[in-house]
């Protein structure tokens, strides 16, 4: 049986399934976490989708994943990346009415990376991004990243079947600000390493909400 969210956000198609996740200690932000491709499997059950927000959860984020367009109990069809910007605009819009006082932290993995990091760098809500498994070699129009101003991670595979790590710098090396963080022996799901991006999100966030 596919596993329910606990709650629905407002979206342009209808609704998007979602879990919010609160941490045990008082909250000192939120967080967005934007799963991969849907026509790949991907949902907001993800595994890497799965540590990431337990990582944000971790640091103390009230943390948001959701289900795109046509995925679990989500309303639409699944539109690209077009559709996948629409979900996260949505997503977000949810999170500022919801926690309009708080810091944004904005992550996505893959597909969601695509679509959340072009949200993200765009809105003044989000404070910081971080991006997993960034997939620079199969969409080839990255280059709008390389004008972001905020804080940004980036966490890669060495052997990521999606995106060689020299593909990944080309893109990481242009922005001075970012942070790169390269796990040997890694493939794009993570699957030796999932502990480790956990880990990774926790400290990496836990610093950025002490700058901020």
């Amino acid at each position: 049986m596919y596993p329910k969210g606990n709650l629905f956000i407002p979206a342009s198609h209808g609704q998007l399934e979602a879990i919010l996740k609160e941490p045990s200690e008082p909250r000192k932000g939120v967080a967005l976490v934007c799963h991969p491709h849907p026509l790949g499997g991907g949902t907001m059950h993800n595994k890497v989708v799965f540590r990431a927000a337990a990582g944000l959860v971790d640091a103390g984020l009230t943390t948001l994943r959701f289900n795109f367009s046509g995925v679990g109990a989500s309303t639409g069809v699944h539109n690209d990346v077009e559709g996948g910007v629409e979900d996260v605009t949505d997503a977000l819009a949810y999170l500022k009415a919801e926690f309009p006082d708080d810091t944004i932290v904005l992550a996505g993995f893959s597909f969601g990376s695509r679509t959340g990091m072009q949200v993200g760098m765009a809105d003044e809500r989000v404070k910081c991004l971080i991006s997993i498994g960034t997939p620079v070699e199969k969409y080839q129009d990255f280059d709008f990243l390389t004008k972001v101003k905020k804080p940004i991670l980036f966490i890669h595979g060495d052997t990521d079947e999606f995106c060689t790590v020299a593909g990944l710098r080309s893109i990481t090396d242009q922005i001075p600000q970012a942070e790169v963080v390269i796990f040997e022996n890694c493939g794009h799901f993570f699957d030796e390493h999932l502990n480790d991006l956990r880990d990774v999100i926790r400290e990496w966030t836990e610093k950025q909400l002490l700058n901020n």
